[in-house]
Order: structure tokens, then C-alpha cells, then sequence
């Protein structure tokens, strides 16, 4: 494996927990009983309004208000298949991918939730690992809605994880015309970028995302990794909060450990353990790492003989 190959693995298998916790989305299992609801027998029509306003709370992070409302909206409805839609992405931006799983496929064959089923399956699918399936799921998706930005997102990880940049550039620019740049897009092409050793175009997709959204703790994360990427530490750490400041060390220790830099990232990286004030399982794994390449460094230079 060339080293360049070597380097976007490990970068990628070590940081794509700075993405956005899902890529997206939501419930079953929230919402009540699903059988008593589709039970009702005077089901009141289900108004383009009810499903914005849960999107918008989704949306929004206020998860709390979109339950509330789907539960109401389900009972009175009788259990409209949008409604179950909206109840999957619920389920995915809790972190509840199963059962996410579960609302996608009762409905996949459901006219009114149209693309979204297939897209919400896909997209469960690639956060429970199941990547070949996910990638058959949206690419469905796509085929079915050619303007189905949040599929397109999710490709766009997929074929990042298979190094495919080529693929993930389109379904990337696809994601970014179909939701009006939206910030998620930006970070997650951002960050395919800085798999690519792309580091300045990186820095451009993450600023543009704390522009459209400035809270958007993953787009900073991942700007900050970056700018350590480049060797400048001291700024890469720089204003971070307290109760970031270990995760701000590490990942700027794990930058300088990429580039070879093995005397900062231990610094770092030690700092980062200290930081925490208590076990940091990742910090001292990534120090593991930085003494192995180093070792490997010395042993590797060791053969080779130098002009005086």
C-alpha cells in the first residue's frame, strides 16, 4: 500500500467520528403504538404543514418538540406512511439506527413516502456499517429522486470509505445543489477533501460550513484538524473550551503523528491525556501509534549510510 493510501486509511478510520453523529436523521418506537394508532376510525387528513413543522424540528435539533408533534399527528392520522417517514428520521438523529431500519422498510413500498424510504434505509444502513447495502439502498434512492440531497450526502462517505474520490466528488456536488450548499454537505466534502491530502480546499468547505451554521461542533472540529494538518499546532488548539480542549489536543496530536511530526505528536498528545483528567482510551491509542511508526522510522533509517 503506497504511503499516500496508507495515510488516507488511517486518517479516515481514526476521524470519521468528527462527522456529524449520523449524517442526518429519525423514529419508530418514539411514537407510540403504531397498531392503535392506524386503528383510529375517523383519521383526520395529515396537512403539508404538520410535516414541515416536524422536519423543521428535526431539522433544528429539537427533538423533543418533533416527537411530541408526530405522536399527536400519528394518532390523528391514523399512521400516514410520511409521518412514519418522518418518525425513521427521528430514530436516525437520535442515534437509533435499527429501529430507524424498521420505519424504512415497513413503508418502502408506500407511494407517499416516495424516494424517502429507500433514502432513510440507505442511510441507516451506511451508520450500521452495512456499506454494499447502503450503496445498492441509495443509489435507488438517486435513481428514484434525482434530487435526493441527503442520499447523495451519504454516497458521497460511501465511496469516500472506498477511496473512490472520483464518485464522491459528483455525489457530492449533486448533495450541495439539491440542498442550496447545505452545511453538512460542505463539512462531509470537506473532510473527503482532507482525506486527500487536500488541505487548503478542506479548510474552504469547513469555513463555509460555520458560516451557514457557526454551532456546527463537527465542522469545527474537523477545521481545526486541518489547519493541524498543515503543522500549525498552535492554532489548530488555539480558543478551544475547556471541555473540548482534550478532544482539540488529540486530534492535533494525531495530525502531527500523520505527518511524521512524532516529537509533537507525543507532546500533544500528551497534553491531551492530562487535559482529560482521567483515562483517554483514544489519546493514549494514538500514542501507542506514534512510538510504533517511530520505531519503524529508526529502524527503516537505520540502513541506510550518510555523506559525512
Amino acid at each position: 500500500m503506497s504511503p499516500q493510501k496508507l495515510r488516507a486509511t488511517v486518517l479516515a478510520a481514526a476521524c470519521l467520528c468528527l462527522l456529524p453523529a449520523g449524517l442526518r436523521y429519525a423514529i419508530a418506537g418514539e411514537s407510540g403504538d403504531g397498531k392503535q394508532q392506524a386503528a383510529q376510525t375517523n383519521p383526520v387528513p395529515l396537512s403539508a404543514d404538520t410535516v414541515a413543522e416536524i422536519q423543521r424540528a428535526i431539522d433544528e435539533e429539537r427533538y423533543v418538540d418533533a416527537g411530541n408533534i408526530l405522536d399527536q399527528a400519528l394518532v390523528a392520522s391514523g399512521g400516514d406512511a410520511r409521518l412514519l417517514l418522518l418518525a425513521g428520521r427521528l430514530s436516525l438523529a437520535r442515534g437509533r439506527y435499527a429501529d430507524a431500519l424498521i420505519s424504512f422498510k415497513s413503508i418502502e413500498s408506500d407511494t407517499k413516502a416516495g424516494a424517502g424510504a429507500r433514502e432513510g434505509e440507505g442511510i441507516a444502513l451506511s451508520l450500521l456499517g452495512r456499506s454494499n447495502e447502503a450503496i445498492a439502498a441509495l443509489q435507488d434512492a438517486v435513481a428514484q429522486d434525482p434530487a435526493a440531497w441527503r442520499a447523495w450526502n451519504a454516497l458521497g462517505s460511501e465511496y469516500d470509505r472506498k477511496h473512490d474520490w472520483t464518485q464522491a466528488e459528483a455525489a457530492y456536488d449533486h448533495a450541495l445543489a439539491d440542498s442550496d450548499g447545505a452545511a453538512l454537505v460542505l463539512n462531509n466534502r470537506g473532510f473527503s477533501l482532507l482525506l486527500q491530502n487536500r488541505g487548503e480546499d478542506a479548510i474552504h468547505d469547513f469555513v463555509a460550513a460555520l458560516e451557514k451554521k457557526p454551532d456546527f461542533a463537527s465542522a469545527r472540529n474537523n477545521l481545526r484538524l486541518a489547519i493541524a494538518m498543515k503543522g500549525d499546532y498552535d492554532r489548530a488548539v488555539s480558543g478551544a473550551a475547556a471541555g473540548d480542549r482534550a478532544a482539540v489536543l488529540n486530534n492535533a496530536g494525531f495530525a502531527a503523528m500523520l505527518r511524521g511530526d512524532y516529537t509533537q505528536a507525543e507532546y500533544l498528545l500528551g497534553l491531551a491525556m492530562k487535559a482529560k483528567g482521567e483515562y483517554y482510551a483514544r489519546a493514549a491509542a494514538n500514542l501507542e501509534t506514534t512510538h510504533s511508526l517511530e520505531g519503524s522510522k529508526a529502524v527503516s533509517d537505520g540502513g541506510h549510510s550518510v555523506a559525512p
